[in-house]
């Protein structure tokens, strides 16, 4: 199966609700009028693309059509699909790890897929040629580290642990002079998910990036935000709250196959101007995939 169509296969629930709503506006009317465009801008939020990116995407549909004097709707069908890339192109979505070594921060509430997405990154940058470390920070968790060793066994990559309860801040102390001494290219650090509140995340966090900023001070450093799909605009607050506390650079959005709401990726990015650069839609390694707009819009549409 090529890329297009697993992209195609795994947004299958989404597809049919956009087709059920969407698609349903483009097919049932004939003229370019208000109510056209009512219609849809309704059926997008129908969608799960969120209030201010289905009226943004809306407002700039109606534009083109009258720059361009398009007539019928598959020609706004098709103009649709290019604002909707436009949008969705806000940043490089390649993960950027020139350096040795490199980290990505990954971060997300509990629940996400977090474990699971790195032990997929890990994997697939493992099989780029690339010596990858994992660091399990996440040690207020029951078990987390636990799960991530599991993967780092699956992935065929090394693991720096501590006991349950330990300072996350140690660990990767501990992770980034091992990776040091290894000759690590990339260093993958899981955080915990949720502690007793936004303060203690914050602190915990920005303990996390010092230690990473002192010890490796020009090294590449991505901050992965990891969101479930299926919570839809439940997503984009948490999304939104992440941003402010942890200065996140990269969006990876999970469980996609599972949903009808894979709209919530298009508001994302809108929103937060944060690429989107994995999708997930699907269990196995080779199901979180590297994110390109066009592709993600053609199987949406």
């Amino acid at each position: 199966m090529g890329l297009f169509d697993k992209i195609k296969a795994g947004l299958e629930k989404t597809r049919k609700a956009v087709a059920n709503t969407i698609g349903s506006i483009f097919t049932g009317f004939s003229n370019l009028d208000d109510e056209f465009y009512d219609e849809l801008e309704e059926s997008m939020i129908l969608a799960d693309m969120g209030v201010d990116t289905s009226c943004k995407a809306v407002e700039l549909l109606r534009k083109r059509v009258k720059e361009l004097k398009l007539k019928d709707t598959e020609e706004a069908r098709n103009a649709l699909k290019d604002i909707l890339v436009e949008m969705l192109s806000v940043g490089d979505t390649d993960l950027k790890l020139d350096t040795r070594p490199s980290v990505i921060l990954v971060i997300g509430v509990n629940g996400v897929g977090k474990t699971t997405t790195i032990g997929k990154l890990a994997r697939q940058i493992s099989e780029d040629g690339k010596k990858v470390l994992m660091c399990a920070a996440d040690t207020f968790r029951a078990a987390a580290a636990d799960q991530l060793e599991i993967w780092a066994g699956r992935a065929g990559v090394e693991i720096v642990r501590q006991h349950e309860g330990a300072d996350p801040a140690s660990v990767v102390f501990d992770g980034i002079q091992a990776a040091k001494a290894r000759n690590t290219d990339v260093i993958i650090i899981d955080t915990a998910g949720r502690l007793h509140n936004k303060a203690n995340l914050m602190n915990e966090l920005n303990k996390i990036s010092r230690i990473i900023d002192r010890e490796l001070p020009n090294a590449d450093k991505e901050v992965l935000l990891v969101l479930d799909g299926t919570t839809g605009q439940n997503g984009l607050i948490q999304a939104k709250q992440f941003k402010e506390i942890a200065g996140v650079t990269a969006l990876a959005l999970t469980k996609l196959d599972g949903t009808a709401k894979g709209g919530i990726v298009i508001a994302v990015a809108d929103e937060l101007q944060i690429p989107v650069k994995y999708i997930g839609v699907g269990e196995k390694v080779d199901d979180l995939m590297p994110f390109n707009a066009r592709n993600f819009v053609d199987a949406l549409l």
